[in-house]
């Protein structure tokens, strides 16, 4: 009985006192920058249950019992948090509250001057990795694909990414942010390597036609970034059974972490039997591959990727003298390739992100001219750390080291006449970069920059700055425009002669509008490119005459379209690109048009789904205008001109089965005789006359066979991404 009064007696007092709990109403209205109402948002004293939303008007009302220093709070998506601090006495409390536009959440400006992204969280992206992958005439190739973009040159002979009037040699390739060195499988003399990854690998792929980040140095023109995926999600098994070979990968995927492997081999002899050929092979091109992918999340923000890839490759094929066709050399390419990357990425804490990586490559070549052998090792290390942090809403900013440590060497020996030789150069560079994304304005983005390096060989430091600018002009479209100073070391095959010769130099201006709405792109760019410090010599067989007296220029405009949506499963893009450009670098005898580059680029790529027959169509119409070259049998210097380039190139792939798919994909369906340019004889004959023969594909088609299989407990995965 005593408990259950006691009992009762709280009940009563609580009843009674409740009431009597003082209760302080707090009131108002929100509104953004521009004084519209705000609906919805949260707004409610931190570390307590008392709040409420903001209704249509941006009116807002609670109560709360709480008293003394109290900390209001109002948040909204794509807006900054309000506080302030607040003094609760008893006496209602009324609040007018502004709140800014967080724009570095929303995002809806970014910078496009000189930039294709594939993949990523940029919604500006105009390819994907599965388009590279299935673009006909490509053959997987990511450059391949690539070229099809404004501001890519046809170089059937090289099959490298010459951007804007530049060299293959000025774009660099980077994986998660560390240097690829030798990027291209070997080839033989004039025929095109491809690129040694497969796109399938990487989540996203961003490449720049000039102007980019930073963060990427020793590039000219262009600059490749490619971020590989993350961890995998299901076991599985790939085998394929191809015209040209075969491959089998294994996928294991654990709670935090994944490993896949994969081992390829590729042998052309089969293929070349049977297709006529312009290459008298010996042995046609045959590579043995292994690679290896281990992802792993080490916290909830911290992620580990390891990737490493192993080639070993080698072609054989009788080479003709220009003087005398009867009389061949022997030409044979070994090639063994290593390539690591190592990267890590986590929060260190206060807002940091940190990033760090290291990159390893090593590719050694033995070269054999009938007796006469060359023997070239070059290897490098990339290692980069870098620190980023989100300042406020409207500043991101972000620093690095970078430091690359190259070295090249090249021995010669011909028994016949006793020569034995080496020569190499060993190369340190250190840079410093910083970066901050700076929006002015919701609709204003600025991206200022520089970079300084160090090179080790010429003792020079070297500062560029980088400048973008993106102004969003409506909802769907943008101006951007960006300034940048870049340098590059001179090729190898120059350092190893003349070590000191100092960096190249370009600075670029792009002035860029962009349209992105509903599954269409349209984009149209203007650029500038001024070239110094070019590398020019009398005789490149000697270091007699080397310097850095060359010059010259780049301008042009660049035009894109594409559709995913007006017709019924069907994605479409089209390219053009005129460019003006000269140089006057090497033994040029003039400020000419160099020999890979053409005025004028123009790509048509179209992909069709057929519900019917549960196949994909694809196909390339390429056309590239006729590219100069020097004829020592005429008078002056690179006045002739090679035909018109033209290839129509399809694929088909067939899904056979829910796991099984047939692909088969052919270049140059129209037979065109296509040819690149000219070799001459280096000595006229008895005549005066210098012998010469075109450069042309290895032979007019490619035709490619194969099927892919997939296992895996679900039984409803396929290798479709990967066609």
């Amino acid at each position: 009985m005593k408990l259950q009064y006691i009992f009762c007696w709280l009940l009563i007092m609580t009843g009674i006192f409740e009431p009597i709990t003082a209760q302080t109403w707090i009131k108002g209205n929100i509104k953004d920058s521009k004084g519209e109402a705000i609906i919805g948002a949260n707004i409610y004293l931190e570390d307590t249950y008392d709040g409420t939303s903001s209704d249509i008007e941006g009116n807002f009302s609670f109560s709360t019992s709480e008293t003394g220093e109290q900390l209001l709070k109002a948040t909204y998506l794509g807006f900054a948090d309000f506080t302030q601090t607040i003094h609760i006495s008893g006496d209602s409390l009324k609040f007018q509250i502004k709140m800014k536009v967080n724009a570095m959440e929303l995002q809806d400006v970014v910078i496009t001057a000189g930039a294709f992204d594939a993949g990523g969280a940029n919604k500006q992206e105009v390819m994907k990795p599965l388009d590279i992958l299935t673009t006909a005439g490509a053959t997987g190739d990511i450059a391949g694909a690539l070229n099809t973009l404004p501001g890519t040159q046809a170089v059937g002979e090289s099959g490298r990414l010459f951007v804007r009037g530049g060299e293959g040699y000025e774009t660099k390739t980077f994986v998660d942010g560390m240097q690829v060195m030798n990027f291209y499988s070997v080839s033989a003399p004039n025929t095109p390597g491809r690129s040694r990854f497969m796109p399938y690998m990487f989540s996203g792929v961003s490449f720049s036609t000039g102007g980019y980040s930073a963060e990427y140095g020793q590039a000219l023109s262009s600059a490749l970034v490619m971020n590989s995926k993350f961890l995998a999600t299901q076991n599985r098994m790939d085998v394929s059974l191809m015209s040209v070979g075969g491959d089998i990968g294994i996928t294991r995927s654990w709670e935090n972490s994944s490993l896949a492997a994969k081992a390829q081999y590729t042998n052309l002899d089969p293929y070349t039997n049977l297709i006529n050929q312009e290459i008298d092979w010996i042995d046609a091109p045959t590579s043995g591959e292994a690679s290896i992918s281990y992802r792993s999340k080490l916290s909830s923000s911290g992620v580990f990727k390891f990737f490493g890839n192993f080639n070993r490759s080698g072609l054989a094929l009788n080479r003709s003298e220009l003087h005398d066709p009867t009389t061949n050399i022997r030409t044979r390419l070994d090639n063994q390739y290593l390539y690591l990357n190592g990267v890590l990425q986590d929060e260190i804490g206060d807002g940091w992100n940190l990033k760090a990586g290291l990159s390893y490559t090593d590719s050694q070549d033995d070269i054999g001219l009938d007796v006469a052998k060359i023997k070239e090792d070059e290897w490098g290390i990339h290692s980069k750390i870098v620190l980023g942090k989100t300042l406020n809403n409207n500043v991101s900013f972000r620093t690095g080291l970078d430091y690359f440590n190259r070295r090249f060497q090249q021995g010669y020996n011909h028994p016949d006449v006793e020569a034995d030789w080496k020569i190499g150069f060993r190369e340190q560079i250190g840079a410093w970069f910083a970066e901050s994304d700076i929006y002015l304005t919701t609709a204003l983005l600025a991206r200022v920059g520089v970079r300084a390096e160090y090179t080790s060989l010429n003792d020079q430091l070297d500062v560029a700055p980088r400048l973008s600018l993106a102004w969003k002009t409506a909802k769907y479209s943008q101006v951007s425009m960006a300034y940048g100073r870049f340098q590059q070391a001179a090729q190898r095959q120059w350092l190893a002669l003349v070590p000191e010769l100092e960096n190249e130099r370009a600075d670029h201006y792009i002035l860029n509008y962009q349209l992105n709405r509903s599954n269409k792109t349209f984009r149209i760019e203007l650029f500038h490119k001024e070239y110094q410090d070019l590398v020019k010599f009398n005789d490149p067989r000697t270091a007699m005459g080397f310097n850095n007296n060359g010059q010259g220029y780049a301008r042009g405009l660049d035009l894109f379209w594409r559709d995913g949506k007006s017709l019924r499963n069907t994605d479409y893009w089209v390219s053009y690109s005129y460019t003006d450009t000269k140089r006057d670098y090497r033994d040029f005898a003039a400020e000419v048009r160099p020999s890979f580059s053409s005025a004028h680029n123009f790509s048509f790529v179209v992909k069709h789904f057929v519900n019917s027959i549960k196949s994909q169509l694809g196909a390339t119409y390429r056309m590239a205008s006729g590219r100069p070259y020097h004829n020592p049998n005429l008078s002056g210097f690179m006045t002739e001109k090679t035909p018109t380039y033209h290839d129509l190139s399809a694929n088909i792939s067939y899904l056979f089965k829910q796991n099984i798919i047939i692909h088969m994909s052919a270049t140059n369906l129209l037979g065109l005789d296509q040819v690149f340019g000219y070799e001459f004889a280096s000595q006229p004959d008895a005549a005066g006359h210098f012998a010469s023969r075109a450069i042309r594909p290895p032979a007019k088609r490619f035709i490619f066979l194969g099927v892919f299989i997939t296992l895996s407990k679900e039984k409803v995965l396929n290798q479709l991404p990967t066609l």
